[in-house]
């Protein structure tokens, strides 16, 4: 590994049948050879393009995360997360960095395995997304001793399902960042802490709340596909990245925290109101542990609709329509009158990024393709 952080070389971080023709042609043709690293996004709406990482700026941020957790050579990290994507990739920085070994979990996620490749070779840092932290919860699989801090990271992760993972033993460590920032902004240091932001960035609200985000580690651009084969698009080091994320940042002496609030582009407005499908997908990933539903799978998304704006459907895959109906009405009673879900849409599957995170514009597009499986009601 020694010799792929210092190479000049370009690396396509390309998942298992994606596409990249000519990426790495395009990027070295344009921007020369440089050590970078490109990561196609992992969001969930807009389209897919490669953010421009290089090997230096992934270092920049290993050490960070590191120092943060205070990371020696004698840990020893899991890796259950895919290559291809910054927060597996960020885990093999990391581990290069700080000179420690990790192992990785073969083949796809599955919870217990996870637990037991964790306990056999005694791992005491790994890093999940909120979907496998819901895995281990659902299962009720206990913490091996050996695990120090898991670092959730990805999506937001609900309240309720941490709480009964750390009742599991779980040692979870909420953190923010995105494939821009080669993974993390701000970590909790300690459980139930709060975020803190790590010293190399650069951080700043508008009016709007919206967070903008300057450091060393920062992307420096992003390459989409165009009619003609690629297009590149810098980002500026000095104005930074203008995410669509509206956090709150505060100080406590030394220390700066970041709390966050809502993902600007996960709103939707209903009757005049917004609404965030990201806090209303945590609230039904609660429920569907409250009410003993943790098979299958669930999603809510927005249609349009000529009276209220939008209106918000139940998109479910795995589940019998008794508990699809039991879900919706429990979902209903948690929220506002213009909240609630009007119907449930039975789905062959709910479309998901390799990390778990639901893809909005695909869910949207299979619900419209298809009718509800009742008529609105108000549940």
């Amino acid at each position: 590994m020694t010799d792929f952080w210092h190479s000049a070389d370009t690396h396509v971080a390309c998942a298992p049948g994606g596409h990249a023709e000519g990426l790495r042609e395009f990027v070295d043709g344009t921007l020369g050879p440089r050590g970078w690293c490109l990561f196609q996004t992992s969001g969930t709406e807009g389209a897919p393009k490669w953010v421009a990482l290089t090997k230096e700026a992934l270092l920049v941020s290993a050490r960070a995360v590191n120092a943060h957790y205070g990371v020696t050579p004698d840990d020893r990290w899991l890796l259950a997360l895919p290559r291809w994507h910054v927060g597996g990739f960020g885990i093999v920085a990391r581990a290069f960095a700080a000179g420690n070994t990790f192992e990785t979990l073969p083949g796809k996620w599955h919870a217990e395995a996870f637990a037991a490749l964790a306990a056999r070779t005694q791992a005491t840092l790994a890093s999940l997304v909120p979907a496998q932290v819901f895995d281990l919860v659902a299962a009720r699989i206990t913490a091996p001793a050996s695990l120090r801090a898991v670092l959730v990271g990805g999506a937001a992760l609900g309240a309720e399902v941490a709480a009964a993972a750390r009742a599991l033993g779980w040692p979870l460590r909420r953190t923010y960042g995105m494939t821009e920032t080669c993974s993390q902004v701000a970590s909790q240091r300690v459980e139930d802490g709060d975020m803190e932001v790590l010293p190399i960035w650069d951080l700043h609200t508008g009016p709007d709340g919206v967070l903008t985000v300057k450091g060393p580690a920062l992307a420096r651009g992003y390459v989409s596909p165009a009619a003609a084969g690629w297009r590149w698009e810098p980002l500026s080091a000095e104005n930074g990245l203008r995410t669509r994320d509206r956090v709150t940042l505060t100080t406590d002496g030394p220390r700066r925290l970041l709390r966050f609030t809502s993902r600007a582009a996960g709103q939707v407005k209903i009757l005049g109101e917004f609404v965030s499908l990201g806090s209303l997908q945590e609230t039904l990933d609660t429920l569907r542990l409250r009410l003993g539903l943790p098979t299958g799978d669930a999603a809510v998304c927005d249609l349009p609709d000529a009276r209220a704006e939008a209106r918000l459907v139940l998109a479910v895959s795995g589940i019998s329509r008794a508990d699809a109906e039991r879900l919706q009405s429990a979902l209903n009673e948690s929220l506002r009158p213009f909240e609630r879900v009007s119907c449930i849409l039975p789905l062959a599957r709910i479309p998901r990024s390799d990390l778990g995170k639901v893809r909005l514009d695909d869910l949207r597009a299979d619900a419209c393709s298809s009718a509800c499986s009742s008529a609105p009601t108000s549940r």
